[in-house]
């Protein structure tokens, strides 16, 4: 990799944008790519209070002068155990993995495939490694489910991506072991534009878990993150998602992915960290049989921001789609969700559900939740539910009256509230550090 940058570079310039590209030694199609898409990041405006989308989101205290897009590579690692303590217990699941991709603010640090798998051909490792080594395969992907158009955030992202992973199994293969992808966030003032592109050939089966992570700094950073996903027909795709930044971090997530017919992706989206957390969550069924699960899990408590909008795009015949997002808040914490199935006219037979459920575990905690219909089809099921409300003072009467505390009883409660949910990671390891977390933001002390 080339080393012209020496200095994490400041500013969203076009020069910035062209040193990215030369230091990570791109060829023209990407350079090219990332500068289309920084004409249009400098293009849209930035959005307010006034768009739909927005109107509940408030922007006001972002300062995209004082970002930081890339830091320079800091060398990479040979292996698991050649990394520094607190890295290797951020990754010591006690669970086995058929492999990882480590990054550490801008850099890759780390990768690893099983041999078995790679001399299958799936290919696991940094996007920017892709890029250079197997550049036709992702050229043929990139920005076909989140184009540069899709949002300013989406334009910034692709204009000053770097890190991130690349996922490819070939048809027909079966990956036994789930597969980990950590980006860990740790240098005051660097931002994270880390692009997943994961493309699951027809009749293959994988599991990748994706986590972003990192302590609380000085100062403020971004994490602009895209993830693109495709599923071919017949495929089977679990990808979870697990966001657990510090709280100095404005996270903006868009996660869209494209579901072939007779495809099945379960996916699981968990928002615990950062200061400010935005995300898009879109999937298209494009093919008849296509299926997909979309859960959503969130924890916060303070001031902690969360902004989920999901789409559940019915574009064909006889396909299914089930959501179930959980959030609960904690001190003065809010969260608002804003779901939309969509059942275009061909989309005969579909059979959707949406559901959204939040606990509010304080009196100055809000949860706002805005589920919406689009049906151009006659011939289908679509239901929706959604609820905000304290935790039951009748079920916290009876816990206690088996001898908990009034917080045991809360805490049980909210814990058998997210377990469902929490159990399905495949990581059993993952999943415990979760609920540690779960169980810290209960006990959080509210606010006066």
């Amino acid at each position: 990799m080339s080393q012209q940058i020496q200095t994490p570079l400041g500013g969203l310039t076009r020069t910035t944008v062209e040193a990215i590209s030369a230091a990570l030694e791109e060829p023209d199609w990407m350079r090219d790519i990332r500068l289309a898409a920084f004409e249009t990041f400098a293009a849209l405006p930035m959005p307010t209070l006034k768009d739909e989308e927005w109107r509940r989101t408030d922007l006001r205290g972002l300062r995209l002068d004082t970002v930081q897009p890339f830091a320079p590579p800091a060398g990479r690692f040979a292996s698991r155990e050649a990394l520094p303590a607190e890295l290797r217990a951020a990754l010591d699941t006690g669970d086995q993995t058929g492999g990882l991709v480590l990054q550490e603010d801008s850099a890759n640090r780390l990768e690893e495939l099983g041999s078995a798998f790679a001399e299958r051909g799936v290919i696991f490792c940094s996007l920017e490694r892709a890029v250079r080594a197997h550049g036709d395969l992702v050229r043929k992907y990139f920005t076909q489910a989140v184009p540069a158009a899709y949002s300013k955030f989406a334009a910034l992202h692709t204009a000053f991506w770097s890190g991130g992973t690349f996922l490819y199994v070939p048809r027909g293969v079966e990956v036994g072991l789930p597969l980990q992808a950590v980006t860990v966030l740790s240098t005051p003032g660097v931002s994270s534009f880390g692009h997943t592109l994961i493309v699951v050939e027809p009749d293959a089966d994988v599991t990748l878990i994706d986590q972003w992570i990192g302590p609380t700094c000085e100062g403020t950073a971004i994490a602009a993150n895209v993830q693109e996903v495709f599923v071919g027909a017949g495929a089977r795709l679990r990808y979870v998602t697990l966001q657990e930044w510090g709280r100095h971090v404005w996270n903006f997530s868009i996660n869209r992915a494209r579901i072939s017919r007779d495809a099945t992706l379960n996916s699981l989206v968990v928002a615990f960290g950062a200061r400010f957390h935005k995300a898009n969550v879109e999937s298209a069924l494009e093919g008849p049989g296509a299926t997909v699960e979309m859960l959503g899990l969130l924890a916060g408590d303070d001031r902690q921001f969360f902004d989920h909008h999901t789409l559940q795009d019915h574009q064909a015949p006889h396909t299914t789609s089930d959501l179930l997002y959980k959030g609960a808040l904690n001190g003065r914490s809010r969260s608002v969700f804003s779901g939309l199935i969509k059942a275009r006219k061909a989309a005969q037979k579909t059979d959707a559900i949406q559901t959204n459920r939040n606990l509010l575990l304080s009196d100055h905690a809000r949860a706002d939740s805005i589920p919406n219909l689009e049906i151009e089809a006659n011939d289908l099921r679509c239901t929706h539910a959604a609820t905000v409300a304290p935790v039951d003072e009748e079920e916290v009467f009876y816990l206690r009256a088996r001898g908990l505390t009034e917080a045991a009883a809360k805490q049980l409660i909210v814990e058998g509230f997210f377990e469902p949910i929490l159990e399905r990671i495949p990581l059993a390891g993952v999943a415990e550090r979760l609920r540690r977390v779960v169980t810290a933001k209960i006990n959080v002390a509210e606010e006066s």
